[in-house]
């Protein structure tokens, strides 16, 4: 299924915006990928963009890389659950990652700084 992303028929007033031409396929879009934590490895989805470029999202992921700037070292380490989800409190319940979330792992607290739907990999810096 798409989704148009082009402009809305309403005015800010409430007026109708009248169409002076049909809907173009480049301003369809997708769904949103709502990372989830994964059981074995991580499964990645690769979908067609713009242009004819390719976007690379994170369906199910396992494992992070988490930068502790104490040290200024970055290891890929397990996830082993999704503490919560500032952006959607729905998000938090379901245990979707995106951008801002704070993820349990084995070094500690980690924030997410990647956008795992978008970018296809997950960077998270450690917090506690």
């Amino acid at each position: 299924m798409s989704y148009y992303q082009g402009r809305d028929r309403r005015k800010p007033t409430g007026g109708i915006i009248h169409r002076y031409r049909e809907k173009r396929k480049y301003e369809l879009g997708a769904a949103p990928t709502e990372t989830t934590l994964g059981a074995d490895e991580d499964v990645k989805k690769i979908s067609r963009s713009y242009g004819g470029n390719a976007k690379l999202r994170l369906d199910e992921v396992v494992y992070a890389n988490v930068t502790d700037l104490k040290t200024n070292t970055t290891k890929k380490v397990k996830i082993t659950k999704v503490k919560s989800n500032p952006s959607n409190v729905d998000y938090s319940r379901r245990g979707v990652i995106t951008k801002g979330a704070i993820i349990e792992t084995e070094l500690g607290e980690a924030k997410v700084s990647s956008r795992p739907g978008q970018d296809g990999l997950l960077n998270a810096i450690l917090t506690k």
